[in-house]
């Protein structure tokens, strides 16, 4: 349970803080609430770790670009659709990574759960909020691209200080974007705080969490966990923002927690071992000098 706790933490704040920016979306713009966030985080990682020497790093610098475009897709979509169904379509990339890298029968059979899972949760909204839609397809492939980008950056041992570097590149590339929605809110301390603590449960605690759980967690059980975030994400939709999944919507969430639970990522080789070698070809056999023969395989 030890090993789990800091997941559980990481899966509640995950969709508790976006849960408090949409209650905070009637006094600020979307984008605005997008902003702050950044800005809080990237506030408080300088004054924690100032990761300044990873500023330069071409992986930390796209890692930012992509946080940055990554959460105003998000809250742009779930300002339109319901946080449940957006969590749930974040997830498809995942899958997608997995059975990619590792196309094994196990993820081919995760992907066949969770496509259908993410058109029952989009076939309608498609007709009603087709831009919602799209908005939350792109948070998904930024959600995959992020993915990538942090496993490149975490496997050169830096851990929370490539996060935090990238969390500052992130306010640079968000604030032409979305810097313009937040200057409403510099005159309203409720509004400033309330997105300083959106900041802090949304890209500290729950980021600072998964690296701790990673470390703990076999990666069989931490891609087991994950599978736990729609579901997370359905019941803080429901007690914070009262959003009820239709019967449809569950389902859909039901068959997308079914692929996740049972994709599994591809097991990088251990560490410092060396990569194979090619197998060299067979000396070919003396052929007999007897006129008329022919050499044998």
């Amino acid at each position: 349970m030890a090993a789990r706790l800091p997941f559980v933490v990481s899966a509640v704040f995950h969709y508790l803080g976006p849960a408090f920016a949409v209650l905070l979306f009637v006094r600020v713009d979307v984008l605005g609430v997008a902003w702050l966030r950044i800005a809080a985080a990237a506030l408080v990682f300088a004054l924690w770790r100032r990761p300044w020497a990873l500023l330069r790093d071409r992986d930390v610098i796209a890692w930012g670009a992509v946080l940055a475009a990554m959460n105003c897709c998000f809250y742009l979509a779930i300002d339109r659709l319901p946080l449940a169904t957006v969590a749930a379509i974040e997830f498809l990339p995942v899958i997608a990574l997995a059975a990619l890298g590792a196309r094994s029968k196990r993820n081919v059979a995760a992907l066949l759960l969770a496509v259908p899972g993410v058109y029952l949760l989009t076939g309608l909204q498609l007709e009603v909020e087709p831009l919602a839609v799209i908005l939350a397809l792109a948070n998904a492939a930024l959600f995959a691209a992020y993915i990538v980008l942090a496993h490149r950056v975490a496997s050169r041992g830096v851990g929370v200080d490539g996060l935090a570097a990238s969390m500052l590149v992130a306010f640079v590339f968000v604030t032409p974007m979305a810097g313009w929605a937040a200057v409403p809110a510099f005159g309203d301390p409720v509004a400033i705080l309330a997105g300083i603590g959106v900041g802090i449960s949304s890209s500290v605690i729950p980021y600072v969490a998964d690296q701790i759980a990673m470390k703990r967690l076999t990666r069989a059980g931490y891609a087991l966990m994950v599978s736990l975030l729609p579901a997370t994400a359905t019941v803080i939709g429901l007690i914070v923002l009262s959003q009820v999944p239709s019967v449809r919507d569950a389902l859909g969430i039901a068959l997308v927690i079914a692929g996740v639970a049972l994709h599994r990522e591809p097991t990088p080789p251990p560490a410092g071992s060396p990569p194979p070698q090619p197998q060299p070809s067979p000396a070919p056999m003396p052929i007999p000098a007897a006129s008329g023969s022919r050499g044998h395989p």
